[in-house]
């Protein structure tokens, strides 16, 4: 019991931390590091186990950078349509353009 409210503490800890984009940054580039070096916590000549400490921080890093375009694509929409459409020739907002149909007269 304890060790599960425990890790909910370390969890929630850690989610709070990550949700500020700098340490987002800062989390995502240790990641890798510890990817890219060669010592690890758990060595990899044990098979598995020294696979998962490898697959946790990768699928922690492609989580992350995911979140982030995520968000990035979020606001755009979000700022696109805010914004107005406008026609490349006049700059009249699409909005306010009137569709009229010609008919042709005999």
């Amino acid at each position: 019991m304890k060790k599960n409210f425990f890790s909910k503490i370390l969890q929630n800890w850690i989610r709070k931390i990550l949700r500020n984009p700098k340490y987002r940054w800062l989390g995502i580039i240790a990641g890798l590091f510890y990817f890219l070096n060669p010592i690890d916590i758990i060595p990899d000549a044990i098979p598995l186990l020294g696979w998962i400490d490898d697959g946790i921080i990768v699928s922690f890093v492609v989580a992350e950078v995911s979140q982030i375009l995520l968000e990035q694509i979020q606001n755009r929409r979000k700022n696109s349509s805010q914004q107005p459409e406008t026609t490349s020739v006049d700059s009249i907002p699409v909005n306010h353009v009137i569709d009229v149909e010609a008919i042709a007269v005999k």
